[in-house]
């Protein structure tokens, strides 16, 4: 397995092949970005970088991430992961943002999204800081 950073002039080339993917990771915005949204994104935020994991010719997943600013820590962000067969790349791409957040002067690595990364990140050190609930004012 292969974990890959893709330049941005790239990108196009990648997204026909990751376009499954990227519907995927867009379902769990609940309605806040399409698959085009996150592409567009990714054009023109020149702060988002897209790593790629492949074997072969097969392509198994892909993250986003960014690094952020804040006022006292700088951070790398995970905005988007999708894929297929997680066990078979995670390990080697959380090692592989380990070392670019690291050469980034990062403090730590940030992530949001679903309940169940954190049973997937339970054993790499991640730490739950905070749920993000939504309540939708048509329920109200």
């Amino acid at each position: 397995m292969i974990i890959s950073l893709v330049i941005p002039k790239d990108y196009d080339l990648f997204f026909p092949a990751i376009e499954d993917y990227l519907e995927l990771a867009s379902q769990y915005t609940y309605g806040r970005y399409s698959a085009k949204d996150i592409q567009d994104e990714m054009r023109t935020n020149d702060k988002q970088n897209l790593w790629i994991a492949y074997k072969d010719n097969d392509i198994y997943g892909f993250v986003v991430t960014e690094i952020i600013e804040y006022p006292q820590m700088t951070t790398l962000m995970m905005h988007f992961t999708a894929g297929k067969e997680l066990p078979k790349w995670k390990d080697l791409m959380l090692n592989t943002l380990r070392r670019f957040a690291k050469e980034s002067n990062c403090k730590t690595i940030e992530s949001y999204g679903r309940k169940g990364w954190g049973k997937v990140f339970k054993n790499d050190g991640y730490k739950i800081k905070f749920i993000f609930y939504e309540l939708p004012l048509e329920a109200v």
